[in-house]
Parts: C-alpha cells; structure tokens; sequence
C-alpha cells in the first residue's frame, strides 16, 4: 500500500499553499494596501529605487508566484477529480437479479468454506535446496522412471542408461586409438549427436556399472509383425535395443541379421560393416539360408558359432518364404517384420510404442520408438572406430617424430590458427579462472562460491571459447535437448546469480556481453587453459629449440578440463585439450638424447591418458631397448587389463595377472 505517501504528498501540497500566504502577510502585509495617490506617483517617478519601492516590488513577485503555484495545483485537481468523475460514471451498478445471484453465490461460497471433509489435504510440494530451476516441466525431453522421451522418439529406462555407457565407452575408444604427436590424426574430437547429449542429460547421472540386459521384451517365437503408425520407428528402436545388447558379446558374434532394404528403409544408406553384432544380407532367401546353417550345427561353448538372436527385415515376398524362414529359426532367433500384412503373431503399434496384440486382443510391451534422425545419432556410438591401433613395434606411426617438419600447431577447440594471440593486458588480472583440474574462481587469494552447476559450466564454457558463446548456444550446451525459448529463463538467472556471487568479491566485471555474444573479460581474467594455448601456439611455431616451450605446456596442464564433472558437452574440448598435452610431452621425447629421460616423459604421458595404447607401446619398445622387456611385458599386460575391466579389449579374454 501506498497511502502513506500519498499523505505525505498532500501535507507537504497543503503547506505549500499556506505557509508562504501567511509569512507574506504577516511580515509584507497584503499585496495591494491600496491605490497609490497621484502625490506618491510623483516621488516614484522622481526616485524609484527607494527601500520601500524595492520592497513592495518583491513582495509583488512573491505573491505572483504563489498565485502560479496555487493555480497549478487547483487546476490539476481539478483534472483528477473530472477523470474520477467520468469513471464513476461508467462504473456499471448491478442489477436486483445480479445482486441476488451474488449473494446466494456468497452464501454457497461461505457454507462450503465450512463444510467438513474426509479427504486429508494436499502434500506441500517439496522445494529444492539446490538450483531452483532444475525441476521446471520440459514436453522435450523428460525421464520420469517411465522412460526417457527426447525429440524423435521414447527410450526405456535400460535403453537410456546403456545409450550413456556407449557413449562413455565411445570417447575411451578415442582416447585408446589416438596417434600422439601425429598430423594423420590431428581432426579434433567429433562431438556426439543431439540425440545423444540429450539422453546423457536425461539419466542426468551415469550408471555406476555399465547394464548388460537388453531392452527389446520378449518376442513371439512364430515371429511378430509390427504394425500401425508407430511400426517403422519401432523397428528402430529394436534395431537400437539389441545392438545395445551386442556390445557385450564377442566381436565376432552376429547377434541381429537385417535385410538391406529393411536398414535402408530404417536408417538409409549407411556403413554397416563396422557395427557390431550385425550382419546384412540382401535377399529373405539368404537370411533363411543362414538360419538353416545354424539350426543343423552344434553349440559352439565358445559362442562363435551362435545363431543370430534376432531377424528384422520388411514384409516377406511370399507366404512361401515366410513359412520357410519361420520353419527354420531356431530357439533363440526371433524373427521382427514390419509394413507386413499376416506373418506370425501381429502388433499394433501406435506412434508412443504402445503395443496391442491383433490376435489376442490384449495390449502388449511398449516398445522403444524412434525416428530415422534419432536412430541414426545413436548409432554413432555403437559403430566402431574405423582407425586400427598397430600392434607392430616397427610401424613408423609408433615411432617418436624426429624432424621439426612433425611438429604441428594442435588445433584448439573454436579458435582459429591463423589468429594471433591476443596481447598482453596492461593490469594484472583481478581474477583467477581455474579449468584445468577441479573448476575454481579466485578473486584477491579466495574461491568464489558458485552455487549453480550451471554458473559453473557457464565459466568453464566461456573459457573453452574465448571468442564468446551465443545465448542459443550456451542453452543448448548447458540444457542439451530442450528448447531454447522454455530455458532462456534460467540462462538469464544463472548469470543474473554468477553476476552477484563476483560482484561480492570484487566491482571489476568479469562476463561481458557485447555483440549478442557473452565472454570472459581477458583483462580482468587469467584463465588457464588460455595460457596453455598460447605455450601451445608457441611451441609449435618457435624457430629455436622447442624444449622449454614443450616443457611449458606440461607444466601448465594441472589436470584434465573440468575434472570431476561429466558435463554432457565437456567430452570433445577435454578430450582436446588431453591430446595437446600428449603431444607435448611425445615431441619433447623426440628432442631427448638421454633413454632414460625419454622414458620418464613416456611415463608421465602414459598417467595423463592411461588408455592410450600407442603411448604404451612406445613405451614399451623404449623399454625393449634398454633390456627391460619383462617391463614392456608388464606395461602392456596393465594395459590390456586396464581396457578389459573398461569394456573396450575388443572382446578379448581378460589377461591373467602374472
């Protein structure tokens, strides 16, 4: 309420037009005492800059200007009181009936209030401690227990988490094959697909221990047809499911066999040959024939031999060739049509992957729905690297690079390698940004408090892209599968909470937002990772020994980017920034002529990415040098037991400790 101003308002208006009046009457008398006389106009003509002339003259003004200000105030409420007026008049004043209907309205109103009930009240809704806007509805993209819904279809719960295991294994694949101080492998780290970003952050957390069941449900053993609007984008989701499910199994295992027109009609043209567990064949007749070959041979105890669990392929040509290919499945195999019209049992599925069976009458498992965009992302993290890792010690590509043409300038993540580095600020910074290792603000020697993750991942973000991020990129960064317009909201009031939390430590701003674009301030911020760029940029292109420069670039690098926290768009400029500093410590290798100092560098190379086979095996070879091959054997023992116990030993037995 506002009425107290309001009489304050009016006490002071009311003094105005009182006081003045009265001072000026009590001490000048009225504004006209009377008529001056001819003989008094006389002597002002004669003299008129008397005391007592310069006296009635100001009393004058003085009265003059309090009859302006009166008439000012009498006219302005005289305004408001004609506009209250005309609402008054179109106040429209109720009917008897609508009176009479307000009142019995009341009356129910009142009785109600008072009449006791059975049902106990609604729960309070609890309220979060932590980021108040992490539990805001999303139609995106959401994970309830039920499944996970993102843009192009619904995964259940299992398929989700073994979606974010792949990925995890994905990226360790990556860091198994890379080739150190090599331009052949110099492209920086792809970052995943939409699809799969947004499932990461839909489990919100990764599973603790990779799942190792399969989604797809059971399947009749007559086989099953899929149809309806939803039958094309389940058979996806059951192409997806049990390919899943093939991860765990032998590489040379095929799990699923598909027709090539049934994977072209669900995910198009594509390389199937580096997908594991599946088999494409180009005619129904040489699925069955497949299938025939294995129902007459033995179990194999080592599971090479087995039969394909699962046979998707669209409408067979004939009811011939359909009896014959279900004749001749065996126990394990199921066999999935879709677009048929009579094959098996039949499901109706609607585009949710509800599903009713046609025969029974009785609704039936909800299947894993996807469109061709969604299953075609999350095939990117069950295909296989297509770069073989080398296993001969001789191969050039193990070999350390002698020559300064190797030495190349690393590509930096969103940064351009012609641009030249950025000068020197002429202050020191007020601030300290910390990104290698776990992420710290330091202002004047203490951490700023950052209470929001994503504040935190705001920072880090705008220190990989020194250039700035957009809004729409920082939304899709932070809140990956969700519209940017439902979370623009919480981007404003994550700054809005990082711009208080800084503003309490020190007036000097360190985000800026210039050109629709937010990013550091680089005068105010020392960031970390910009000076291991700039050690980077410098060593690559010195003309005079590089090794202080490499050893540089060691130096700074205290831990990997963001330590700690599994970000779903952190993955490729962490993966980036770990290749610069293999790359340092391999070309700083090449420029040692003491074995035993190159070996230690190996070492250390080999702590910073212990998955990284071709470090191993150089390292390895280094140590077969110097007479130490039970060394090298047992250096590349711990490998090959360190990517059995990940999940990435290319399906070998795990080796037995010696």
């Amino acid at each position: 309420m506002n009425w107290p101003r309001r009489v304050m308002s009016a006490v002071i208006v009311l003094a105005v037009l009182t006081v003045p009046p009265w001072l000026l009457a009590t001490l000048a008398g009225p504004p006209l005492p009377g008529w001056p006389s001819s003989a008094q106009l006389r002597d002002w003509i004669a003299d008129p800059l008397t005391r007592r002339t310069l006296t009635a003259g100001l009393t004058t003004a003085a009265w003059i200007l309090w009859f302006t200000l009166a008439y000012t105030v009498a006219v302005s409420t005289a305004r408001k009181l004609q506009a209250g007026a005309r609402w008054l008049s179109r106040v429209p004043l109720p009917t008897p009936w609508q009176a009479a209907a307000t009142g019995m309205a009341g009356a129910a109103a009142l009785t109600a209030a008072h009449t006791p009930t059975a049902e106990p009240p609604a729960p309070a809704t609890p309220v979060s401690t932590g980021d108040q806007h992490r539990h805001i509805p999303d139609t995106t993209r959401t994970h309830s227990g039920e499944g996970v819904t993102v843009e192009g279809g619904w995964l259940p719960d299992e398929t989700a988490q073994q979606i974010t295991a792949a990925a995890a294994l994905l990226w360790l694949r990556r860091r198994r094959t890379y080739q150190p101080g090599h331009p052949a492998d110099s492209s920086p780290p792809t970052p995943l697909p939409a699809t799969v970003t947004a499932v990461q952050a839909a489990t919100a957390h990764p599973p603790e221990s990779t799942p190792t069941g399969t989604a797809v449900p059971h399947l009749p053993a007559a086989g099953v047809a899929l149809t309806g609007d939803g039958a094309t984008d389940a058979a996806r989701g059951v192409l997806i499911t049990r390919l899943l499910a093939a991860l765990h199994h032998p590489p040379d295992t095929t799990s699923m066999l598909i027709t090539r027109a049934a994977l072209t009609t669900l995910v198009g043209a594509i390389e199937a040959d580096n997908i594991p567990g599946l088999r494409v064949v180009d005619t129904v007749e040489q699925a069955t024939t497949l299938l025939s070959s294995h129902a007459h041979l033995p179990a194999a105890p080592d599971g090479d031999a087995e039969p394909p669990e699962l046979v998707l392929l669209i409408d067979p040509a004939t009811a011939a060739t359909a009896g014959r290919l279900i004749a001749s499945t065996v126990s394990q195999a199921r066999v999935v049509t879709f677009a048929a019209t009579e094959f098996g049992h039949t499901w109706h599925v609607d585009r949710h992957g509800h599903t009713r069976d046609q025969q029974a009458g009785q609704p039936g498992p909800r299947l894993c729905v996807l469109d061709r965009t969604a299953a075609t992302d999350l095939l990117t993290v069950l295909t296989r690297p297509t770069t073989e890792t080398p296993h001969d010690s001789s191969d050039p590509e193990l070999s350390l690079p002698r020559t300064a043409n190797s030495l190349r300038i690393p590509r930096q993540p969103a940064r351009s390698a012609s641009r030249p580095p950025a000068p020197p600020a002429p202050a020191p910074p007020v601030a300290r940004l910390q990104v290698l290792g776990r992420p710290a603000l330091i202002i004047d020697g203490q951490p700023v408090t950052i209470r929001r993750s994503a504040a935190l991942q705001v920072l880090v973000l705008l220190a990989v892209h020194p250039e700035g991020a957009t809004t729409t990129h920082l939304v899709h960064a932070i809140w990956p599968g969700l519209p940017a317009h439902t979370v623009t909201g919480r981007l404003y009031t994550t700054l809005s909470d990082l711009r208080t939390a800084i503003r309490a430590a020190t007036p000097t701003a360190l985000v800026d937002h210039t050109d629709d674009r937010y990013h550091l301030n680089p005068h105010a911020v020392d960031v970390d990772l910009w000076r291991l760029h700039t050690a980077v940029h410098h060593a690559a292109t010195t003309l005079t020994d590089p090794t202080p420069a490499w050893q540089t670039v060691i130096d700074t690098y205290t831990g990997d980017l963001a330590a700690g926290h599994s970000w779903t768009w952190i993955d490729p400029p962490r993966e980036a920034t770990r290749r610069l500093v293999l790359d340092a410590y391999t070309h700083l290798a090449s420029t040692q002529s003491d074995p035993e100092h190159r070996l230690r560098l190996l070492q250390d190379a080999i702590r910073v990415d212990p998955y990284n086979e071709p470090m191993h095996r150089l390292a390895a070879e280094h140590l077969r040098a110097q007479g130490e091959p039970d060394a090298a054997t047992r250096l590349l023992h711990s490998l090959q037991q360190r990517l059995h116990a990940a999940g990435i030993a290319d399906g070998q037995p795990a080796p037995t400790p010696r």
